[in-house]
C-alpha cells in the first residue's frame, strides 16, 4: 500500500471526530481525478510511503493508544484486500469509518459488509457533464448511486455512543461547488427520496480551486448567495445533518502528507 498519513484528525463531522479525533489513515491514489481536489498531491501525483498490512495493523494500534474515538480509512478503494489483511492483524475496538467519494462498486463495498462501521461517502454529481468535467468519471452518479444505497443497507439506521460518536450509520457529504447548485439541489433531492429517512447529510462549503483549475465557473469561491440556495433547499427538503461553517474555506485546513511527522 502507499500512505501519506497516519495521525489524528480533529476536522471531520463531530460525530466522526468526537472530541479526541479520528485516527485517520490516508491512502494514496483515488478512483477519481477530480479537477479541483485539495489533497491532489496524494489523489492525482500518488505521494506516498509503501506499508505492508502488518506496518498498518501496528499504526491502527499506535493510533488507538493514543485515544482516539474513530479510525477513518480515507480513498482505501485501491487497497481493500490490504487493509482486510492489516484488520486481520490488529482490529481496534473503535468505529471503523470508510471515507470514500462515493465511486465504488457494489462488489467492492460488499467485501467490507460486516467490517467497516460507519460509511462516509461523498455524493459529488448528478449529470454526466458534471461527473466529466470536473472528475473524468461521467458514470459517476450511475455508479454513485448504487453504492450508497448499499452502504446504507449495511449499516442501517445510525446509531451513536453516548459520547455522540456515530458507531454504525452512513453520512452522506456533498460539496457545494461554484456554478453548480443546480447539480446540488438534484442530488439533495435523491437522498430524500431515495436514501433510509434520516440518514444524515454533512453540507460542505470548503471549497477553494487548488492544482492551478482553470474550468470556467470553477475557478473561484462558492458565494454566499450559491449557498443559501443549497443550504435553504437542505433544509426544505427536512433533511437531517450538519452546515459547514464559512471558515472551514481555508488552505490551512489541508494535512500535511508524506512528511515525518506526517505518522504516528
Amino acid at each position: 500500500m502507499l500512505i501519506a498519513r497516519i495521525a489524528p484528525h480533529l476536522w471531520e463531522e463531530p460525530p466522526i471526530s468526537g472530541t479526541r479525533g479520528t485516527g485517520a489513515v490516508f491512502f494514496s491514489g483515488c478512483t477519481l481525478r477530480c479537477a479541483y481536489c485539495q489533497n491532489g498531491e496524494i489523489s492525482h501525483r500518488n505521494q506516498g510511503r509503501p506499508f505492508t498490512p502488518r506496518g498498518l495493523a501496528d499504526s491502527l494500534k499506535r493510533l488507538e493508544d493514543l485515544g482516539m474515538q474513530s479510525v477513518s480509512f480515507i480513498t482505501g478503494t485501491p487497497f481493500v484486500p490490504q487493509i482486510l489483511e492489516a484488520l486481520s492483524l490488529y482490529r481496534p475496538a473503535l468505529p471503523l469509518v470508510w471515507n470514500s467519494s462515493g465511486y465504488e462498486t457494489v462488489e467492492t463495498l460488499r467485501l467490507l459488509e460486516g467490517v467497516i462501521d460507519v460509511y462516509l461517502p461523498d455524493l459529488k454529481h448528478f449529470s454526466p457533464r458534471a461527473g466529466a468535467l470536473c472528475a473524468k468519471a461521467p458514470d459517476y452518479f450511475e455508479a454513485a448511486s448504487r453504492a450508497l444505497p448499499e452502504m446504507c443497507r449495511q449499516t442501517g439506521i445510525p446509531q451513536y455512543s453516548p459520547e455522540g460518536v456515530m458507531t454504525r450509520g452512513t453520512l452522506v457529504r456533498h460539496l457545494i461547488l461554484p456554478s453548480l447548485t443546480a447539480e446540488s439541489l438534484k442530488l439533495l433531492t435523491w437522498i430524500r427520496d431515495t436514501l433510509p429517512e434520516g440518514t444524515p447529510v454533512s453540507l460542505m462549503r470548503q471549497y477553494i480551486p487548488y492544482n492551478g483549475i482553470a474550468i470556467r465557473g470553477l475557478d473561484r469561491r462558492v458565494t454566499g448567495k450559491e449557498y443559501r440556495r443549497v443550504r435553504d433547499h437542505m433544509l426544505a427538503l427536512g433533511l437531517p445533518g450538519y452546515l459547514q461553517e464559512p471558515a472551514a474555506a481555508d488552505p490551512c485546513f489541508v494535512p500535511l502528507f508524506n512528511r515525518d511527522e506526517s505518522f504516528v
